[in-house]
């Protein structure tokens, strides 16, 4: 059947596999899918992840705090691998219900605190830690406005444009053109605004550039969706120069590789329990 003849049914009904690269792990249904406990190791901070976008948000922020040497931030990341399914183990699920990655336990409260969705997390870690969101109601409230902007406009990038244009089974020319439309629209937003400023909330580094980054700063590096020509990446010149900026950083630099299996040897660091891990990479 083309797309132009689908009609939906009065009731939608799982029957039938999506297809795609995710398409096997989507269920209309949350919980657990088997039993399996978390490991825990040796630091105060645990966090199962993925290198994904999201996942990297943490990792980010939690190597600029130990840059600060902020001995509080160090932290166990341990991968969990989401095309295997093991985000819907039940020891997970009890970190994350919804059941996606990252998820960050805080052993140092009684009983842990259980941290989940990428923007809580830095939100989370920035008040814990006191860096990387400012004191003054105007500076934190912008820097909170672009880590929300983040937190709505990512999911049109990643599961609208993302997911249309680069996995998505078929080639449906009106999704394609409708979320890259968007994506256009947020690159030209973000463009405009560095145009005004060095970092996405004013003159200072804060969690709101470690929540963009990855997400915007991959679509313009040319680093996901091989989308980067397709989307003229290059036009968006404040965008471009922020980017580049940003990936200079040390912590950036060690944080994005942080429980990443795929790309070149030397940017995969599939766990992480100690500093010194970075050093057969040159991090």
């Amino acid at each position: 059947m083309s797309n132009n003849d689908y009609q939906p049914a009065k009731v939608w009904s799982e029957n039938k596999g999506l297809g795609g690269t995710w398409g096997s792990i989507n269920r209309p249904t949350a919980g657990a899918r088997s039993e399996a406990s978390l490991p825990v190791g040796k630091h105060p901070l645990q966090l199962y992840s993925m290198g994904t976008p999201n996942g990297q948000k943490v990792t980010i922020l939690l190597e600029e705090l130990l840059a600060l040497n902020v001995q509080g931030a160090e932290y166990d990341a341990h991968l969990i691998r989401i095309g295997e399914s093991e985000q819907f183990t039940s020891g997970f699920v009890a970190v994350n219900p919804n059941s996606k990655i990252p998820a960050l336990l805080d052993t140092t409260t009684v009983p842990g605190t259980r941290v989940f969705e990428s923007g809580a997390i830095l939100l989370y870690l920035a008040e814990k830690f006191g860096h990387f969101l400012p004191k003054d109601a105007a500076g934190r409230t912008e820097v909170l406005n672009w880590l929300f902007w983040l937190q709505g406009a990512a999911p049109y990038l990643g599961g609208g444009f993302g997911h249309f244009y680069h996995y998505a089974p078929v080639k449906i020319e009106y999704a394609i053109d409708r979320f890259t439309m968007e994506a256009k629209r947020q690159l030209d937003l973000l463009d405009k605004q560095l145009a005004e400023h060095r970092y996405i909330a004013g003159n200072e580094y804060s969690i709101a550039d470690i929540a963009i980054w990855p997400w915007y700063g991959a679509l313009v590096q040319g680093l996901m969706y091989e989308a980067a020509e397709f989307i003229d990446a290059a036009s968006y010149k404040n965008l471009v120069r922020w980017t580049e900026e940003v990936a200079q950083r040390p912590a950036v630099k060690r944080g994005r590789i942080v429980n990443r299996t795929w790309g070149a040897p030397e940017e995969q660091l599939p766990e992480r329990h100690d500093a010194s891990d970075f050093d057969k990479l040159g991090l």
